[in-house]
């Protein structure tokens, strides 16, 4: 877990971009098919919804998920295991992720119905929480996790060193 507003940051970043990165391509190639245009159409698409996620990510679905997990989910058990915490709340966010991004999804498209939207956070989801659970949460947390080695090793050379000075 991000322990700053640094390591949110950089967290969001790897999670979203990635996150975003695959589900458009995803999402291009169910519309389009594996066709020529398709990696220009996919990169045309990235920045406006890495934009949309970062925002929801931050603002809405990361604290709404957060907040859930916390105070429905995770009981004193799961608080001993923080893997089981961190799978919790990946979970939770691919839902609140799925539900606004396939959204928005179909806003771009100009195929706003009821129908395209359950089929849109249907074939969505089947995606998004594997690709989350096993490919791009692992990456983030392992990078994540670097960060605050490192801090902490910075930290304990830097109070070593003025215990040293005393």
């Amino acid at each position: 877990m991000p322990r700053n507003l640094k390591e949110e940051v950089v967290f969001t970043a790897i999670m979203a971009g990635l996150m975003v990165f695959v589900m458009v391509c995803y999402n291009v190639m169910l519309v389009q098919g594996f066709t020529k245009g398709f990696m220009m159409n996919s990169l045309s698409e990235y920045p406006g919804g890495l934009l949309v996620a970062i925002i929801l990510d931050l603002l809405v679905v990361g604290p709404i998920a957060k907040k859930l997990a916390f105070k429905y989910i995770i009981n004193d058990y799961m608080k001993r295991n923080v893997v089981l915490i961190g799978i919790t709340i990946s979970v939770m966010m691919v839902l609140g992720m799925v539900t606004c991004m396939s959204l928005f999804g179909i806003i771009m498209s100009h195929n706003v119905s009821l129908t395209s939207y359950i089929h849109a956070w249907g074939f969505n989801i089947i995606v998004a929480l594997p690709l989350q659970l096993l490919i791009v949460g692992p990456i983030a947390r392992a990078v994540l996790g670097k960060m605050q080695s490192a801090t902490d090793k910075a930290k304990a050379v830097q109070e070593s060193t003025s215990e040293e000075i005393e």
